[in-house]
């Protein structure tokens, strides 16, 4: 059976803003070394819009509880994006302070793109109980692979310094251009009800805790897993493959979810896998994390510590939100991943520099965190609704 139209148009509008996303995270970094500036100045300019997500992403998402459309959020927020990116070459001449600014504008207008297509996906999964949102958001992990794989030929190609600000620049407009020309409603827009916006129950602040621990067990292999892997002789073509092969398998999963029984797909229990495949993950990269037939099923776990911790945790952010408060659960998960992450990438650097390999074994420590509260959120359901 062919995807509905409304499915169709949020899978292009993952695609374009994780392309971005794919190009960015890799590139930038790349971009600012070419205008010679310090590492440590780089650091600062890379960890801004970490910082900055934290601090904008739930209150502009509480915008779309008091009325403001999710669509009219992701096109301002990608004419904002295109905006910033456009600039960054003619202010880099100025210095990076001037660069630290536009960072900052950057990261504030893009703080609420994703958390708006999954508000917008997860309202079309429930008036529509035939679509999927992990088929959906298949599309966003498959345009980043994509991105990661061509986007240093396509780069190449396109030469000169301007090469990496005009090409996140185009593809931010292209963004909002899928975003205003889609006139179709996930969800009727309500008028917001007076008095004050409900409280988020405290299943959801579990299962978002649970997601947020599970998902910055990854800080130890996002900031040092090519530096140990290179260190140990594996070259760099076998590093880009190791990474290709975790996010294959979150594809993988993303694909196979839908088939999935019902009562495996719930918050709970995807989160409780994520996290269990979490501790398994960083046991293996200590003790055997050296080894590249070793690392390419440990690299596989990938689907399981992300691509079921993101399963799960918007499946609470669906099923567990009140009406009225469900754009400020979006932008709470999304700020309290951000807030949690960047403080176990902080911590992941000093232990490495302190204890090397044994990096990769404290993020276990997250993980069990991770699972004990999704545990928790379950025994939490239970008492609440018990069963006759």
């Amino acid at each position: 059976m062919p995807a509905p139209p409304g499915a169709l148009r949020l899978s292009l509008l993952y695609a374009v803003v994780f392309t971005e996303i794919g190009i960015a995270m890799p590139f930038m970094p790349v971009w600012l070394s070419t205008l010679g500036l310090d590492a440590g100045v780089i650091g600062l300019l890379l960890a801004l819009p970490i910082a900055t997500r934290i601090v904008a992403t739930a209150p502009l998402m509480a915008l779309i509880d008091r009325g403001l459309g999710a669509r009219r959020l992701i096109v301002a927020g990608s004419a904002c994006v295109a905006a910033t990116y456009a600039a960054m070459a003619p202010a880099s001449a100025l210095g990076w302070p001037a660069l630290a600014v536009l960072t900052v504008l950057n990261a504030v207008a893009a703080a609420p793109l994703v958390p708006s297509i999954d508000y917008l996906t997860l309202a079309a999964v429930r008036r529509e109980p035939r679509l999927s949102y992990a088929r959906i958001r298949l599309a966003g992990s498959v345009a980043f692979l994509a991105a990661n794989l061509v986007g240093g030929a396509l780069l190449a190609a396109l030469g000169g310094r301007l090469a990496v600000p005009i090409l996140l620049t185009g593809l931010a407009l292209v963004a909002c251009l899928t975003a205003s020309l889609d006139r179709t409603q996930a969800e009727p827009r309500r008028p917001p009800a007076p008095g004050p916006a409900p409280r988020l129950p405290r299943r959801l602040w579990l299962c978002i805790a649970a997601g947020a621990a599970i998902q910055a067990s990854h800080a130890a292999i996002y900031g040092f897993g090519s530096i140990h892997w290179t260190a140990h002789g594996i070259g760099p073509a076998a590093v880009g493959a190791l990474w290709a092969t975790g996010v294959l398998a979150e594809i993988a999963l993303f694909a196979a979810a839908p088939l999935l029984p019902a009562a495996w797909r719930g918050p709970v229990p995807l989160l409780a896998v994520g996290a269990t495949a979490g501790i398994v993950r960083a046991a293996g990269l200590f003790l055997v994390g050296d080894r590249l037939e070793t690392l390419v099923p440990l690299q596989a776990l990938h689907g399981l510590t992300f691509g079921a911790t993101q399963l799960g945790t918007m499946e609470a952010v669906s099923s567990l939100s009140p009406e009225g408060a469900r754009g400020r659960a979006q932008g709470t998960l999304s700020a309290v991943n951000a807030g949690v992450s960047v403080t176990a990438t902080l911590a992941s650097g000093l232990i490495y520099r302190e204890a090397g390999a044994a990096v990769f074994l404290a993020m276990a420590p997250l993980a069990a965190c991770g699972l004990a509260l999704a545990l928790a959120a379950g025994r939490w359901g239970r008492e609440r609704n018990p069963q006759p």
